[in-house]
């Protein structure tokens, strides 16, 4: 029998509700419909970092985790994939996120892949998941998914899942990526995106050798 494919879902959001869990929660179902498809059964564990500030910070500060921060963290080391999402402080992510994965051991999320996003006010600060979130998994030796989803106010409520520039769109790309490496299938590419499709870095960097 195959054994259910876990995956983590981090959310850094600090109101209630949360445009930020909000996301989450849509990046989740379109990754649970994804691997449904593939006829995969599907654990979903949210982790809520809002509630588990005092936790985190105690743990920085002591070096000993309670019983609710040790969950969490076992709960995205043991996951087979994670989906990470946090509002922009200061065009980067916020410190709650930041202290949450400075908990976790840098060796733990090794291979792991990891949908990143964000959310913010406004579009100009997109940038963000390449500048800020896609480094710190890297550092983390994650598998960061090519598709990140940034969601601006104005992306709520609007936007054709048809287009792959909408929020519908990415949301669909990104779960797509994330359940080709969970569920071992090809991610499905607009056709008029298939010359984009992603070569192995190896491959790349052979590309780039000089022939004798």
């Amino acid at each position: 029998m195959t054994a259910p494919v876990r995956i983590a879902v981090v959310s850094a959001g600090l109101s209630q509700p949360s445009s930020t869990r909000l996301l989450a929660d849509r990046l989740a179902d379109a990754a649970r419909v994804g691997l449904d498809g593939q006829g995969r059964e599907v654990e979903i564990q949210v982790v809520e970092l809002r509630e588990l500030a005092h936790a985190i910070a105690d743990n920085l500060v002591t070096g000993f985790p309670g019983a609710a921060l040790r969950e969490a963290v076992a709960a995205v080391t043991g996951a087979d994939g994670i989906i990470a999402v946090t509002p922009v402080f200061s065009a980067s992510y916020s410190g709650l996120f930041k202290s949450f994965f400075d908990v976790i051991e840098n060796t733990a999320l090794a291979g792991k892949p990891v949908l990143i996003a964000a959310t913010g006010g406004t579009a100009r600060h997109s940038l963000v998941l390449d500048h800020a979130l896609r480094p710190l998994f890297s550092y983390l030796r994650a598998v960061v998914l090519p598709t990140g989803v940034y969601a601006a106010s104005e992306d709520w409520g609007s936007g054709d899942s048809a287009l792959t520039d909408s929020l519908p769109g990415r949301i669909s790309r990104a779960a797509g990526e994330l359940t080709a490496l969970l569920g071992h299938a090809r991610p499905v590419v607009p056709a008029d995106e298939e010359e984009l499709d992603f070569l192995p870095f190896d491959q790349q960097l052979a590309a780039l050798r000089p022939q004798n």
